[in-house]
């Protein structure tokens, strides 16, 4: 696995959790097999990406030549677990991945993405397979994912019911008001970036579904719909280059990253 510091100026978003309301990724517990076409893959790809300042939405952006989007999706599409994916998208970029179909062996299923990130998820959940074991959430605009990172988030989803790749912070975070000055430092020991994909078993993911719109609550990411239920979340230590492309800095890096020779999105 190649690690990069990332240059200075590179602007990098962070989502951390305490590990005391997550399971840690130190437990040593026996994983579990994922079946061949038990998995359904919802690929959000229905963002604007109004950071990148382009023309068209970051995920679709040539990255090498070929759009941030498909580098994903050809990924998911090789594993023997997925059956399906869901490209949760405006139907002006179905195309892209309609093109791409005789490529791949799974089923290729589209959802309207909604207002939120939540909202899309949800759209996206209530197209898939319902013999699926487990629903496998992934930003499209994160390219670079390995299918041995997600194997790995799999078998820990199944096993726990809700899993996310995550890998430690390694810069100092430190608490501030709402006049930018500091409350405290965090410890980084228990502070994690996370990451997608994002994998929880459909039933768990529906009961959480039903609690925050019960509630009215808002959500920044899949497993924290499944933390409302008080239900334990497995971190799965993941790779410093699955970057989510959200700059221009970030598109280079990608660049960078898919140029070395190491790199084995395998």
């Amino acid at each position: 696995m190649v690690k990069f510091e990332q240059p200075w100026h590179l602007q990098l978003v962070y989502s951390f959790f305490s590990l005391s309301s997550l399971v840690s990724v130190k437990d040593t517990q026996k994983s579990e097999y994922v079946r061949e076409k038990s998995v359904s893959v919802v690929l959000l790809a229905g963002g604007m990406g109004k950071r990148m300042g382009a023309s068209m939405p970051k995920q679709y952006l040539p990255l090498l030549g070929q759009p941030i989007a498909l580098y994903s999706f050809y990924t998911f599409s090789r594993m023997p677990e997925v059956k399906e994916i869901v490209v949760v998208c405006d139907p002006s970029y179905r195309d892209i991945f309609e093109d791409a179909k005789d490529k791949i062996s799974v089923n290729l299923k589209f959802a309207l993405p909604g207002k939120e990130r939540q909202d899309s998820v949800y759209s996206g959940l209530q197209t898939i397979d319902l013999a699926s074991e487990l629903v496998c959430i992934h930003d499209s605009a994160r390219p670079l994912v390995t299918i041995s990172d997600v194997e790995k988030v799999l078998s820990d989803g199944l096993r726990v019911g809700a899993s996310v790749l995550g890998v430690p912070a390694k810069a100092t975070i430190k608490e501030g008001n709402s006049e930018s000055f500091v409350v405290k430092t965090l410890d980084r020991k228990t502070l994690w970036e996370m990451q997608t994909p994002q994998v929880i078993k459909p039933e768990l993911l529906k009961k959480g579904f039903e609690l925050v719109k019960r509630e009215g609550l808002e959500v920044t990411d899949d497993v924290s719909i499944v933390e409302h239920l008080k239900h334990p979340v497995y971190i799965t230590q993941g790779s410093y280059t699955n970057i989510k492309v959200t700059t221009p800095d970030d598109l280079l890096l990608a660049e960078r990253i898919l140029n070395n020779d190491s790199f084995v999105p395998a």
